[in-house]
């Protein structure tokens, strides 16, 4: 099969990721942490691969909740940095659903949030 046709691959689990909504790289792109000039050069992987990410996701269409243990782990790190996380990365998955359902009309520079298309303006 070619390249082109496999769709995105998952660089940790080697699977299909389906939807923007199963995408942590376009969720790390929306939230301003990939720069539009490098998304293209940047590997796929799914939400629940990158379980450091998905932890702060909260929100309801995210079951079950992701939790990590170690050092990683929310839990464990300083509350009020974890909070602006969740803040941030909840706001970009809901961001994600969003784009899921109209998108139409817009171009791949217009997905991130606000604060994130003007620290690139």
């Amino acid at each position: 099969m070619a390249k082109c046709d496999e769709g995105y691959l998952c660089e940790v689990c080697g699977e299909e990721v389906e939807g923007l909504t199963n995408s942590a790289l376009y969720l790390q792109y929306v939230i301003g942490w990939i720069d539009p000039e490098t998304l293209h050069t940047r590997r796929e992987c799914h939400l629940r691969c990158l379980p450091s990410l998905a932890q702060f996701i909260e929100d309801e269409r995210f079951q079950p909740p992701v939790q990590v243990e170690g050092p990683f782990d929310r839990r464990q790190l300083d509350a009020s940095f974890a909070q602006r996380q969740a803040e941030l990365i909840t706001r970009g998955y809901q961001r994600l659903w969003e784009l899921q359902t109209k998108r139409r009309g817009l171009t791949v520079t217009d997905y991130p949030l606000p604060e994130a298309q003007t620290r690139w303006k």
